[in-house]
């Protein structure tokens, strides 16, 4: 069935020097922002930046409640209405009761959607490495339960969530072969993996390979608050292999937004981190506050933008109107070689980096 087979057929073209209007927007009812190319990821058709949904549903870090969900849903349509149709997810996002919480709601969102565009809408989630997940069928089970929530027919990007080879090695094995059998029954279109360093990324690539999956995609923290030598080690894998980097969290979990000051810091265990880390992120904000100015962009704009001028797809987080509008205008245009240069230069200038997931293996 077609509902979320997802296979995007509409292909778009634009100039790398168009420049998009900056914020604000003053109501939903958006012109239409130039049309993009689309990128491939395995089979599938996706933007050239998707959307993040951990916020949706996690009270502990994002402070999610329920009365958010009518623009929750806003964020959603007015997303796919400018051309987003890739949305990540996870079956561990939520907190307590409201465990898949995120699954529900995007899955409530896309069978509300009216328009044409629902067809292209590819999901990509992860399944979660819980060691009680001990067998392939179990992993398939995982799956299944997805589906469920989503009330979709078949998954876009199934993704291993992070590798247990640091501390459960016989489980990945598992795992992968649960890969497998999501791809051979045809519940996902494609499979990618998340958390994998440079050598486990190489070794379930021929595992796979071997078996006639192809990896599609590897989704790592990557930003330029936490590029480092392993991040530009996978890319270069990705690269040569014909995997798409996705690149989540972005904007460094809000730091690269230009909202927070060491006497500005958000609530929550957010701001414990930020704490330790934005007094030493003065020369890269400024940076992006310079080149933000001089482009007429803002600051998540510029730093988004560096993402994808690195060849990744970004995912940012999104749970306002606000947000996505904003990020929206990180599309349609590309940072030039001198100014990638210099955000780089600054990154290394700045003295603290984002922490890795604990998570991440090598």
């Amino acid at each position: 069935m077609a509902c979320l087979t997802l296979k995007a057929t509409s292909y778009f073209t634009c100039s790398s020097d168009t420049s998009l209007p900056s914020l604000p927007f003053k109501s939903l009812k958006l012109p239409p922002f130039w049309p993009w190319q689309k990128l491939k990821v395995g089979p599938l058709s996706v933007s050239p930046m998707g959307f993040g949904t951990w916020a949706w549903g996690n009270q502990l870090l994002w402070g999610y409640q329920e009365s958010m969900d009518s623009e929750l849903q806003q964020v959603f349509n007015l997303a796919v209405d400018n051309g987003i149709n890739l949305f990540d997810t996870a079956d561990s996002y939520g907190t307590g009761r409201l465990n898949g919480k995120s699954e529900k709601l995007l899955g409530k969102f896309i069978r509300e959607f009216q328009g044409q565009k629902r067809k292209d809408i590819v999901i990509a989630t992860k399944f979660a490495a819980y060691p009680w997940r001990l067998t392939p069928g179990q992993f398939v089970n995982a799956c299944n339960a997805s589906l469920d929530r989503m009330q979709i027919e078949q998954i876009g990007i199934g993704q291993l969530h992070w590798s247990t080879a640091n501390y459960a090695p016989l489980q990945e094995r598992a795992l992968w072969d649960g890969l497998v059998a999501m791809y051979d029954k045809g519940l996902v279109q494609a499979v990618g993996v998340s958390n994998y360093g440079p050598k486990q990324l190489l070794k379930i690539y021929e595992y796979l390979k071997a078996r006639g999956v192809p990896l599609c995609s590897a989704q790592v923290q990557f930003s330029l608050l936490s590029v480092g030598e392993d991040q530009l080690e996978i890319k270069n894998i990705c690269d040569s292999l014909g995997i798409r980097l996705i690149a989540y969290s972005p904007l460094g979990l809000g730091m690269l937004t230009g909202k927070y000051t060491p006497s500005n810091l958000p609530s929550g265990p957010r701001g414990f981190l930020f704490k330790q880390i934005l007094p030493g992120l003065e020369p890269l904000l400024r940076s992006l506050k310079e080149i933000a100015q001089k482009r007429n962009k803002t600051i998540p704009q510029v730093a988004i933008n560096w993402c994808i001028s690195k060849g990744t797809i970004p995912i940012p987080g999104v749970k306002t109107v606000k947000q996505v509008e904003e990020n929206l205008g990180a599309l349609g245009w590309r940072l030039s070689s001198q100014e990638l240069l210099q955000l780089e230069y600054a990154a290394r200038e700045s003295p603290q980096k984002m922490i890795q997931n604990v998570f991440q293996t090598r």
